[in-house]
Protein backbone atom coordinates (compact mmCIF):
# COMPACT_ATOMS: atom_id res chain seq x y z
CA UNK A 1 0.00 0.00 0.00
CA UNK A 2 1.23 3.55 -1.08
CA UNK A 3 2.59 5.45 2.27
CA UNK A 4 -0.15 8.00 3.67
CA UNK A 5 0.22 11.56 2.42
CA UNK A 6 1.24 13.35 5.47
CA UNK A 7 -1.27 16.17 5.34
CA UNK A 8 -4.14 13.87 5.18
CA UNK A 9 -3.16 11.84 8.38
CA UNK A 10 -2.43 14.92 10.32
CA UNK A 11 -6.32 15.82 8.94
CA UNK A 12 -7.62 12.33 10.16
CA UNK A 13 -5.77 12.34 13.48
CA UNK A 14 -7.12 16.13 14.44
CA UNK A 15 -10.49 14.82 13.59
CA UNK A 16 -10.27 11.52 15.28
CA UNK A 17 -12.42 13.11 18.29
CA UNK A 18 -15.73 13.54 16.64
CA UNK A 19 -16.31 9.75 16.05
CA UNK A 20 -17.17 9.02 19.54
CA UNK A 21 -19.70 11.83 19.46
CA UNK A 22 -23.56 11.62 18.18
CA UNK A 23 -24.39 12.57 14.50
CA UNK A 24 -25.89 15.60 13.97
CA UNK A 25 -28.57 15.56 11.27
CA UNK A 26 -28.60 18.87 8.69
CA UNK A 27 -31.64 20.06 9.26
CA UNK A 28 -30.55 20.18 13.51
CA UNK A 29 -27.50 22.17 12.32
CA UNK A 30 -30.16 24.84 10.94
CA UNK A 31 -31.85 25.19 13.98
CA UNK A 32 -31.44 27.88 17.34
CA UNK A 33 -29.94 25.86 19.56
CA UNK A 34 -31.95 26.70 23.10
CA UNK A 35 -30.52 26.74 26.87
CA UNK A 36 -29.10 23.14 27.72
CA UNK A 37 -31.46 22.46 30.46
CA UNK A 38 -34.75 23.87 28.64
CA UNK A 39 -33.32 21.78 25.19
CA UNK A 40 -34.23 17.95 26.42
CA UNK A 41 -37.87 19.15 27.50
CA UNK A 42 -38.66 21.71 24.04
CA UNK A 43 -37.41 19.01 22.33
CA UNK A 44 -40.35 16.22 23.44
CA UNK A 45 -42.84 18.59 23.14
CA UNK A 46 -41.84 19.12 19.17
CA UNK A 47 -41.26 15.76 18.58
CA UNK A 48 -44.23 13.77 20.34
CA UNK A 49 -47.27 13.06 18.48
CA UNK A 50 -50.10 15.17 19.37
CA UNK A 51 -52.33 12.57 19.91
CA UNK A 52 -49.59 11.33 22.88
CA UNK A 53 -47.97 14.59 24.06
CA UNK A 54 -50.52 15.48 27.08
CA UNK A 55 -50.02 11.88 28.46
CA UNK A 56 -45.95 12.03 28.10
CA UNK A 57 -45.70 15.82 30.05
CA UNK A 58 -48.70 14.35 32.70
CA UNK A 59 -46.59 11.55 33.31
CA UNK A 60 -43.32 13.78 34.28
CA UNK A 61 -45.58 16.34 36.15
CA UNK A 62 -46.75 13.42 38.32
CA UNK A 63 -43.41 12.72 38.85
CA UNK A 64 -42.07 15.92 39.87
CA UNK A 65 -41.94 18.08 36.78
CA UNK A 66 -41.92 21.65 37.80
CA UNK A 67 -44.64 23.93 36.24
CA UNK A 68 -42.15 26.76 35.34
CA UNK A 69 -40.42 23.88 33.38
CA UNK A 70 -43.28 23.07 31.35
CA UNK A 71 -44.35 26.80 30.84
CA UNK A 72 -40.72 27.90 29.63
CA UNK A 73 -40.61 24.51 27.15
CA UNK A 74 -43.84 25.09 25.60
CA UNK A 75 -42.79 28.80 24.80
CA UNK A 76 -39.28 28.27 23.48
CA UNK A 77 -41.13 25.54 21.30
CA UNK A 78 -43.41 28.21 20.22
CA UNK A 79 -41.29 30.61 19.13
CA UNK A 80 -38.81 28.35 17.47
CA UNK A 81 -41.32 26.34 15.37
CA UNK A 82 -44.25 28.93 14.59
CA UNK A 83 -43.65 31.31 12.04
CA UNK A 84 -45.47 35.03 13.23
CA UNK A 85 -45.25 35.91 9.35
CA UNK A 86 -47.36 36.73 7.26
CA UNK A 87 -49.61 37.95 10.22
CA UNK A 88 -48.63 37.90 13.42
CA UNK A 89 -51.93 36.05 14.32
CA UNK A 90 -53.85 32.71 12.61
CA UNK A 91 -51.37 30.05 13.63
CA UNK A 92 -49.16 32.22 15.93
CA UNK A 93 -51.71 33.00 18.62
CA UNK A 94 -50.17 29.49 19.74
CA UNK A 95 -47.22 31.11 21.18
CA UNK A 96 -49.66 34.79 22.23
CA UNK A 97 -52.05 32.36 24.09
CA UNK A 98 -49.30 31.34 26.45
CA UNK A 99 -48.89 34.09 28.80
CA UNK A 100 -52.93 34.33 29.00
CA UNK A 101 -52.96 30.33 29.81
CA UNK A 102 -50.43 31.36 32.30
CA UNK A 103 -52.39 34.00 33.78
CA UNK A 104 -55.75 31.94 34.01
CA UNK A 105 -53.36 28.76 35.60
CA UNK A 106 -52.30 31.65 38.21
CA UNK A 107 -55.85 32.67 38.78
CA UNK A 108 -57.63 29.26 39.19
CA UNK A 109 -58.53 26.62 41.70
CA UNK A 110 -55.40 24.37 42.45
CA UNK A 111 -56.96 21.20 41.33
CA UNK A 112 -57.75 22.71 37.71
CA UNK A 113 -54.32 24.69 37.81
CA UNK A 114 -52.44 22.67 35.35
CA UNK A 115 -55.78 22.53 32.53
CA UNK A 116 -55.00 25.58 30.82
CA UNK A 117 -51.27 24.65 30.26
CA UNK A 118 -52.20 21.50 28.65
CA UNK A 119 -54.60 23.32 26.88
CA UNK A 120 -51.81 25.35 25.31
CA UNK A 121 -49.74 22.43 24.69
CA UNK A 122 -52.11 20.71 22.61
CA UNK A 123 -53.18 24.42 21.07
CA UNK A 124 -49.04 24.00 20.23
CA UNK A 125 -49.11 20.64 18.41
CA UNK A 126 -51.83 22.16 16.14
CA UNK A 127 -49.64 25.24 15.27
CA UNK A 128 -47.06 23.32 14.77
CA UNK A 129 -48.35 21.17 11.94
CA UNK A 130 -49.84 24.11 10.42
CA UNK A 131 -46.33 25.74 10.30
CA UNK A 132 -45.15 22.42 9.03
CA UNK A 133 -47.84 22.43 5.99
CA UNK A 134 -47.67 26.41 4.95
CA UNK A 135 -43.49 26.29 5.21
CA UNK A 136 -41.90 23.81 7.30
CA UNK A 137 -39.86 27.16 8.94
CA UNK A 138 -37.67 26.87 12.04
CA UNK A 139 -36.10 29.37 13.59
CA UNK A 140 -32.34 29.02 12.91
CA UNK A 141 -29.01 29.82 14.23
CA UNK A 142 -27.91 33.70 14.14
CA UNK A 143 -25.76 35.09 11.79
CA UNK A 144 -22.73 35.74 14.52
CA UNK A 145 -20.86 37.56 12.32
CA UNK A 146 -24.24 40.47 12.37
CA UNK A 147 -24.59 40.37 15.80
CA UNK A 148 -23.51 43.73 17.43
CA UNK A 149 -21.73 44.60 20.78
CA UNK A 150 -22.93 44.78 23.66
CA UNK A 151 -22.72 48.92 23.88
CA UNK A 152 -24.46 49.01 20.17
CA UNK A 153 -27.28 46.50 20.57
CA UNK A 154 -29.83 48.64 21.58
CA UNK A 155 -29.11 51.17 19.29
CA UNK A 156 -28.56 48.65 16.38
CA UNK A 157 -31.92 47.21 17.12
CA UNK A 158 -33.56 50.57 17.10
CA UNK A 159 -31.92 51.21 13.92
CA UNK A 160 -32.93 47.99 12.04
CA UNK A 161 -36.49 48.70 13.28
CA UNK A 162 -36.58 51.61 11.99
CA UNK A 163 -35.87 50.54 8.56
CA UNK A 164 -37.58 47.56 8.27
CA UNK A 165 -34.44 45.56 7.95
CA UNK A 166 -35.50 41.98 8.80
CA UNK A 167 -31.33 40.31 8.94
CA UNK A 168 -29.95 43.28 10.82
CA UNK A 169 -33.23 43.21 12.80
CA UNK A 170 -32.35 39.59 13.91
CA UNK A 171 -28.93 39.73 14.37
CA UNK A 172 -29.22 42.85 16.95
CA UNK A 173 -32.18 41.31 18.90
CA UNK A 174 -29.65 38.36 19.83
CA UNK A 175 -27.15 41.44 20.67
CA UNK A 176 -29.87 43.02 23.14
CA UNK A 177 -30.52 39.83 24.90
CA UNK A 178 -27.08 39.24 25.26
CA UNK A 179 -25.97 42.50 26.59
CA UNK A 180 -28.57 44.31 27.34
CA UNK A 181 -31.12 44.52 30.22
CA UNK A 182 -34.70 43.27 30.59
CA UNK A 183 -36.09 46.92 31.34
CA UNK A 184 -34.07 48.78 28.43
CA UNK A 185 -34.83 45.99 25.81
CA UNK A 186 -38.43 46.45 27.24
CA UNK A 187 -38.87 50.12 26.52
CA UNK A 188 -37.58 49.31 23.06
CA UNK A 189 -40.16 46.78 22.04
CA UNK A 190 -42.35 48.84 23.27
CA UNK A 191 -42.36 51.76 21.49
CA UNK A 192 -41.94 49.83 18.26
CA UNK A 193 -45.00 47.33 19.17
CA UNK A 194 -47.38 50.01 19.46
CA UNK A 195 -46.27 52.41 16.33
CA UNK A 196 -48.52 50.55 13.64
CA UNK A 197 -52.13 49.15 13.10
CA UNK A 198 -50.90 46.24 10.77
CA UNK A 199 -52.67 42.60 12.43
CA UNK A 200 -55.22 44.45 14.57
CA UNK A 201 -52.78 45.08 17.74
CA UNK A 202 -51.16 41.80 17.50
CA UNK A 203 -47.87 43.12 17.38
CA UNK A 204 -48.28 45.01 21.14
CA UNK A 205 -50.10 42.13 22.36
CA UNK A 206 -46.86 39.68 21.31
CA UNK A 207 -44.89 42.68 23.11
CA UNK A 208 -46.80 42.42 26.19
CA UNK A 209 -46.65 38.82 26.35
CA UNK A 210 -43.38 38.14 25.84
CA UNK A 211 -42.27 40.14 28.36
CA UNK A 212 -44.67 39.04 30.53
CA UNK A 213 -43.50 35.25 30.04
CA UNK A 214 -40.08 36.12 30.09
CA UNK A 215 -40.16 37.86 33.96
CA UNK A 216 -41.47 33.96 34.89
CA UNK A 217 -39.38 31.57 32.79
CA UNK A 218 -36.26 33.96 33.18
CA UNK A 219 -33.83 36.41 31.01
CA UNK A 220 -31.93 33.69 29.74
CA UNK A 221 -33.96 32.03 27.61
CA UNK A 222 -34.48 35.70 26.22
CA UNK A 223 -32.25 35.72 22.55
CA UNK A 224 -35.18 33.25 21.03
CA UNK A 225 -37.95 35.45 22.09
CA UNK A 226 -36.54 38.73 21.15
CA UNK A 227 -35.58 37.36 17.66
CA UNK A 228 -38.98 35.88 17.23
CA UNK A 229 -40.36 39.38 18.47
CA UNK A 230 -38.40 41.51 16.47
CA UNK A 231 -39.22 39.10 13.31
CA UNK A 232 -43.01 39.95 13.70
CA UNK A 233 -42.53 43.71 14.43
CA UNK A 234 -41.48 44.14 11.04
CA UNK A 235 -44.65 42.17 9.45
CA UNK A 236 -46.07 44.23 6.58
CA UNK A 237 -48.00 44.63 3.15
CA UNK A 238 -46.19 45.30 0.18
CA UNK A 239 -43.54 47.54 -0.06
CA UNK A 240 -41.08 48.72 2.75
CA UNK A 241 -42.96 50.83 4.81
CA UNK A 242 -39.99 53.08 5.85
CA UNK A 243 -40.06 54.21 2.24
CA UNK A 244 -43.69 54.93 2.00
CA UNK A 245 -47.20 57.24 3.73
CA UNK A 246 -48.96 53.66 4.50
CA UNK A 247 -52.30 53.75 6.37
CA UNK A 248 -51.32 51.58 9.44
CA UNK A 249 -48.21 53.75 9.91
CA UNK A 250 -49.92 57.70 10.36
CA UNK A 251 -51.00 57.47 13.24
CA UNK A 252 -47.93 56.18 14.92
CA UNK A 253 -46.19 58.79 13.03
CA UNK A 254 -48.43 61.84 14.20
CA UNK A 255 -48.42 60.80 17.36
CA UNK A 256 -44.89 60.14 18.12
CA UNK A 257 -45.11 64.19 17.56
CA UNK A 258 -48.20 64.52 19.63
CA UNK A 259 -46.61 63.48 22.62
CA UNK A 260 -44.47 66.71 22.77
CA UNK A 261 -47.66 68.71 22.97
CA UNK A 262 -48.95 67.19 26.05
CA UNK A 263 -47.99 68.91 29.66
CA UNK A 264 -44.95 68.04 31.77
CA UNK A 265 -47.35 67.31 34.68
CA UNK A 266 -49.79 65.10 32.99
CA UNK A 267 -49.69 62.00 35.34
CA UNK A 268 -50.72 64.27 38.24
CA UNK A 269 -54.43 65.02 36.60
CA UNK A 270 -57.59 64.73 38.29
CA UNK A 271 -60.22 61.66 38.47
CA UNK A 272 -63.37 62.62 36.36
CA UNK A 273 -65.44 60.09 35.97
CA UNK A 274 -66.92 62.57 33.14
CA UNK A 275 -64.01 62.61 31.18
CA UNK A 276 -64.26 58.88 30.52
CA UNK A 277 -67.58 59.74 29.21
CA UNK A 278 -66.61 61.92 27.00
CA UNK A 279 -63.53 59.69 25.59
CA UNK A 280 -66.46 56.84 24.86
CA UNK A 281 -68.60 59.81 22.96
CA UNK A 282 -64.77 60.09 21.13
CA UNK A 283 -64.80 56.51 20.27
CA UNK A 284 -68.36 56.07 19.00
CA UNK A 285 -67.64 58.81 16.01
CA UNK A 286 -64.05 60.47 16.03
CA UNK A 287 -61.54 59.53 13.69
CA UNK A 288 -58.07 58.35 15.04
CA UNK A 289 -56.57 61.50 14.62
CA UNK A 290 -59.30 63.10 16.45
CA UNK A 291 -59.26 60.46 19.31
CA UNK A 292 -55.56 61.12 19.84
CA UNK A 293 -56.83 64.74 19.89
CA UNK A 294 -58.90 65.13 22.65
CA UNK A 295 -56.49 62.56 25.03
CA UNK A 296 -54.29 65.74 24.39
CA UNK A 297 -57.07 68.11 24.76
CA UNK A 298 -58.53 66.41 28.26
CA UNK A 299 -54.66 65.69 29.82
CA UNK A 300 -53.49 69.12 29.45
CA UNK A 301 -57.16 70.28 30.72
CA UNK A 302 -56.10 68.92 33.76
CA UNK A 303 -57.70 65.10 33.59
CA UNK A 304 -55.17 62.19 34.93
CA UNK A 305 -54.60 59.59 32.43
CA UNK A 306 -56.81 57.05 34.17
CA UNK A 307 -59.77 58.84 33.61
CA UNK A 308 -58.86 58.55 30.03
CA UNK A 309 -58.02 54.73 30.00
CA UNK A 310 -61.85 54.46 31.54
CA UNK A 311 -63.08 55.76 28.62
CA UNK A 312 -61.20 53.87 26.01
CA UNK A 313 -61.94 50.44 27.96
CA UNK A 314 -65.66 51.21 28.23
CA UNK A 315 -65.08 51.86 24.43
CA UNK A 316 -64.13 48.79 23.37
CA UNK A 317 -66.38 46.87 25.81
CA UNK A 318 -69.12 48.75 24.05
CA UNK A 319 -67.62 47.92 20.61
CA UNK A 320 -67.69 44.12 21.47
CA UNK A 321 -70.97 44.80 22.40
CA UNK A 322 -72.07 45.54 18.76
CA UNK A 323 -70.48 43.25 17.37
CA UNK A 324 -69.23 40.11 19.30
CA UNK A 325 -66.54 38.46 16.93
CA UNK A 326 -62.67 38.39 15.89
CA UNK A 327 -62.09 42.48 15.60
CA UNK A 328 -64.51 43.07 18.66
CA UNK A 329 -62.45 40.91 21.01
CA UNK A 330 -59.22 42.54 19.75
CA UNK A 331 -60.21 46.08 21.13
CA UNK A 332 -60.07 44.52 24.42
CA UNK A 333 -56.86 42.21 24.18
CA UNK A 334 -54.93 45.27 22.37
CA UNK A 335 -55.60 47.33 25.22
CA UNK A 336 -54.87 44.96 27.50
CA UNK A 337 -51.58 44.91 26.06
CA UNK A 338 -50.87 48.44 25.48
CA UNK A 339 -52.24 49.34 29.01
CA UNK A 340 -49.39 46.53 30.36
CA UNK A 341 -46.88 48.35 28.38
CA UNK A 342 -48.23 51.87 29.60
CA UNK A 343 -47.85 50.77 33.37
CA UNK A 344 -44.53 48.70 32.85
CA UNK A 345 -42.59 51.30 30.79
CA UNK A 346 -40.97 53.79 33.08
CA UNK A 347 -39.99 56.28 30.06
CA UNK A 348 -42.21 59.44 30.00
CA UNK A 349 -42.45 59.52 26.33
CA UNK A 350 -43.05 55.68 25.57
CA UNK A 351 -46.25 56.23 27.94
CA UNK A 352 -47.49 59.14 26.70
CA UNK A 353 -47.21 57.50 23.14
CA UNK A 354 -48.57 54.44 24.30
CA UNK A 355 -51.67 55.86 25.44
CA UNK A 356 -51.70 57.91 22.47
CA UNK A 357 -51.70 54.78 20.18
CA UNK A 358 -54.45 52.94 22.87
CA UNK A 359 -57.22 56.11 21.97
CA UNK A 360 -56.02 55.68 17.75
CA UNK A 361 -56.60 52.13 17.66
CA UNK A 362 -60.20 52.10 18.19
CA UNK A 363 -61.50 53.80 15.40
CA UNK A 364 -59.42 52.05 13.53
CA UNK A 365 -61.01 48.82 15.39
CA UNK A 366 -64.64 50.74 14.90
CA UNK A 367 -63.75 50.69 10.73
CA UNK A 368 -62.36 47.52 10.57
CA UNK A 369 -65.81 46.35 12.46
CA UNK A 370 -67.64 47.46 9.76
CA UNK A 371 -65.55 46.17 6.84
CA UNK A 372 -66.78 42.52 8.63
CA UNK A 373 -70.44 43.34 8.17
CA UNK A 374 -73.37 44.33 10.42
CA UNK A 375 -72.19 46.42 13.69
CA UNK A 376 -75.24 46.82 16.40
CA UNK A 377 -76.14 49.83 18.17
CA UNK A 378 -76.04 48.47 21.80
CA UNK A 379 -74.40 51.09 24.10
CA UNK A 380 -72.33 50.40 27.30
CA UNK A 381 -73.76 53.66 29.28
CA UNK A 382 -77.28 52.04 28.53
CA UNK A 383 -76.81 48.95 29.78
CA UNK A 384 -80.06 48.43 32.18
CA UNK A 385 -79.32 46.29 35.35
CA UNK A 386 -81.43 42.95 35.72
CA UNK A 387 -82.60 42.03 39.71
CA UNK A 388 -83.31 38.56 40.44
CA UNK A 389 -80.68 36.83 39.10
CA UNK A 390 -77.20 34.70 40.37
CA UNK A 391 -73.60 34.16 38.96
CA UNK A 392 -75.21 30.37 37.59
CA UNK A 393 -78.33 31.91 35.78
CA UNK A 394 -75.96 34.73 34.32
CA UNK A 395 -73.93 32.04 32.73
CA UNK A 396 -77.05 29.75 31.96
CA UNK A 397 -78.53 32.81 30.19
CA UNK A 398 -75.45 33.53 28.24
CA UNK A 399 -75.43 29.93 26.55
CA UNK A 400 -78.90 31.46 24.40
CA UNK A 401 -78.76 35.24 24.81
CA UNK A 402 -75.26 37.75 25.41
CA UNK A 403 -77.08 40.99 26.52
CA UNK A 404 -79.62 39.19 28.82
CA UNK A 405 -76.90 37.62 30.56
CA UNK A 406 -75.19 40.85 30.55
CA UNK A 407 -78.03 42.90 32.35
CA UNK A 408 -78.08 39.97 34.97
CA UNK A 409 -74.47 40.10 35.53
CA UNK A 410 -75.06 44.22 35.68
CA UNK A 411 -77.41 43.46 38.24
CA UNK A 412 -75.90 41.01 40.50
CA UNK A 413 -72.97 43.73 40.58
CA UNK A 414 -75.34 45.98 41.81
CA UNK A 415 -76.74 44.26 44.10
CA UNK A 416 -73.19 43.37 46.20
CA UNK A 417 -69.69 43.97 45.12
CA UNK A 418 -68.40 40.47 46.18
CA UNK A 419 -70.40 39.29 43.29
CA UNK A 420 -67.30 40.57 40.94
CA UNK A 421 -65.32 38.13 42.23
CA UNK A 422 -68.17 35.35 41.68
CA UNK A 423 -68.72 35.80 38.32
CA UNK A 424 -65.00 36.35 37.35
CA UNK A 425 -64.36 33.11 39.21
CA UNK A 426 -67.13 31.10 37.42
CA UNK A 427 -66.03 32.63 33.92
CA UNK A 428 -62.77 31.47 34.26
CA UNK A 429 -63.65 28.25 35.11
CA UNK A 430 -65.85 28.26 32.27
CA UNK A 431 -62.77 28.99 29.91
CA UNK A 432 -60.83 26.51 31.32
CA UNK A 433 -63.79 23.80 30.65
CA UNK A 434 -65.23 25.25 27.23
CA UNK A 435 -62.75 26.95 25.83
CA UNK A 436 -61.85 25.63 22.46
CA UNK A 437 -59.98 28.58 20.58
CA UNK A 438 -56.75 30.56 21.95
CA UNK A 439 -58.97 33.81 21.80
CA UNK A 440 -60.71 32.45 24.74
CA UNK A 441 -57.82 32.58 26.55
CA UNK A 442 -56.63 35.56 25.65
CA UNK A 443 -59.91 37.45 25.88
CA UNK A 444 -60.91 36.29 29.42
CA UNK A 445 -57.29 36.90 31.22
CA UNK A 446 -57.77 39.98 29.72
CA UNK A 447 -61.19 41.60 30.66
CA UNK A 448 -60.71 40.07 33.87
CA UNK A 449 -57.14 41.42 34.62
CA UNK A 450 -58.57 44.72 33.01
CA UNK A 451 -61.85 45.50 35.00
CA UNK A 452 -60.67 45.71 38.60
CA UNK A 453 -58.31 48.19 37.29
CA UNK A 454 -61.20 50.49 35.79
CA UNK A 455 -62.32 53.35 38.14
CA UNK A 456 -66.21 52.54 39.92
CA UNK A 457 -68.25 54.52 37.17
CA UNK A 458 -67.50 52.03 35.05
CA UNK A 459 -65.61 49.03 36.47
CA UNK A 460 -69.19 46.89 36.61
CA UNK A 461 -70.25 47.85 32.79
CA UNK A 462 -66.90 46.55 31.73
CA UNK A 463 -67.32 43.41 33.34
CA UNK A 464 -71.00 43.28 32.47
CA UNK A 465 -70.04 43.80 28.84
CA UNK A 466 -67.25 40.93 28.70
CA UNK A 467 -70.35 38.35 28.54
CA UNK A 468 -70.55 39.31 24.88
CA UNK A 469 -67.51 37.00 24.66
CA UNK A 470 -67.37 34.57 27.49
CA UNK A 471 -68.27 31.21 27.51
CA UNK A 472 -72.34 29.85 28.46
CA UNK A 473 -72.31 26.93 31.04
CA UNK A 474 -74.74 24.97 28.17
CA UNK A 475 -72.66 22.36 25.95
CA UNK A 476 -70.16 20.20 26.38
CA UNK A 477 -66.71 20.46 27.35
CA UNK A 478 -63.58 21.19 25.45
CA UNK A 479 -62.32 17.23 24.41
CA UNK A 480 -58.85 18.46 25.96
CA UNK A 481 -59.95 18.92 29.31
CA UNK A 482 -60.74 15.43 29.71
CA UNK A 483 -57.56 14.08 28.84
CA UNK A 484 -55.64 16.97 30.58
CA UNK A 485 -57.46 15.25 32.98
CA UNK A 486 -56.83 11.59 32.30
CA UNK A 487 -52.78 12.16 31.99
CA UNK A 488 -52.72 13.86 35.51
CA UNK A 489 -54.68 11.65 37.33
Amino acid sequence: MPAPDRRAFLSASALAFLDGLPAVRADEARVVRLDADAEPLVRLIEDTPRPRLLEEVGARVKAGLPYRDVLAALFLAGVRNVRPRPSVGFKFHAVLVVNSAHLASLAGPDRERWLPLFWALDSFKGAQADNQRESGWRMGPVDEAKVPPPHRAAEALAAALDAWDVDAADAAAAGVARGVGAAEAFELFARFGCRDFRDIGHKAIFVANAFRTLQTIGWPHAEPVLRSLAFALLAHEGTNPAKRDGDPDRPGRRNREQVAKIRPEWLGGRADPAAGADVLAAVRAATADELSDKVVSLLNGGVGPAAVWDGLFAGAGELLMRQPGIVGLHTLTTLNALRYAYQASGVDATRRLLLLQAAAFLPLFRTAMVSRGKVGVARIDALEPVAGGDVAAVFETLSKDRAAAAGLALGLLRADPANARRLTDAGRRLVFLKGTDSHDYKFSSAVLEDHAALGPAWRDRFLAASLFWLKGSAGPDAPVVARARAALA
